[in-house]
């Protein structure tokens, strides 16, 4: 069924971009993938930014390092519904055409399955349509990344996502954006932490946080939690722009999500 789901959603998006009339490729033929070449002139640059991690549906169109555009909807299991919409009323408001587009980045994970599916297909198809590259960013730095210009603490940064009973998904960042504890599965206690907040102010936030904060902030007043912030497609759009420079891509044709964990699908139980 995941399989399935994946690959229709893909089709769809295929069906909508392709010019008809262009022979495909025999599957057994498996051509190395080509990468788009970025043009070395000074044109606009549009890269297209999608941030489908969490119950998030974000969408944001940069110029260059500016943020022209940015819709978003937090709204749980919205993502199959509207993205493509969003996409299609964003390009639209902005007058920018499909063909206009230079890349398209997309948030890779960690996150929700179902919703790092949905916008890889749709980050793939159009970059197979469009013929333009594709650039993956971590989810959890992008997070690091919008809070960074606020950090006048030199405090370290830890982004965190729910993953169900006790556990997150998160990593830490220093005050100069490095990289500290790599991406990570952590089941929260107390004590966790505590080699960070020992000598470190440290920033928790994300949807992760308010479940860690009972066992984190007691024990401290080196703890900072900061609410309602969310994975966004203007964070990934900025550290775009940076890959695109030195046309850091993916490979469209095998990019898998940053899943973290194994899938696992359950039956659900009998009434």
């Amino acid at each position: 069924m995941v399989l399935l789901f994946e690959l229709e959603t893909f089709l769809n998006f295929w069906s909508a971009f392709v010019t008809p009339g262009v022979e495909r490729v025999p599957k057994q033929k498996q051509p190395k993938y080509h990468y788009p070449q970025v043009s070395k002139k000074k044109t606009m640059t549009y890269i297209l930014s999608l941030e489908t991690a969490t119950y998030t549906c974000s969408v944001a169109l940069y110029q260059d390092q500016q943020l022209l555009a940015l819709q978003e909807f937090h709204l749980d299991k919205s993502h199959s519904s509207l993205l493509h919409v969003l996409i299609r009323d964003m390009l639209e408001y902005c007058e920018v055409d499909r063909a206009q587009l230079s890349a398209v980045a997309l948030s890779m994970g960690p996150g929700s399955y179902t919703g790092l599916r949905i916008g890889t297909s749709t980050a793939k198809g159009l970059c197979y349509a469009l013929d333009i590259p594709l650039i993956a960013i971590n989810t959890l730095e992008a997070m690091a990344h919008s809070l960074q210009k606020y950090n006048t603490h030199q405090a370290m940064l830890c982004p965190m996502l729910d993953a169900r009973r006790m556990e997150v998904y998160c990593q830490i960042r220093n005050h100069q954006g490095e990289e500290v504890l790599a991406t990570t599965p952590l089941v929260v206690e107390e004590g966790s932490f505590g080699a960070y907040l020992h000598s470190n102010e440290v920033w928790f936030f994300g949807d992760g946080s308010d479940k860690c904060r009972p066992l984190i902030a007691p024990h401290t007043d080196k703890a900072v939690f900061i609410d309602h912030i969310q994975p966004s497609a203007a964070g990934i759009g900025e550290l775009a722009w940076n890959k695109y420079q030195h046309q850091d891509f993916e490979d469209v044709a095998y990019f898998e999500p940053f899943y973290l964990k194994e899938f696992r699908m359950t039956k659900p139980k009998k009434k």
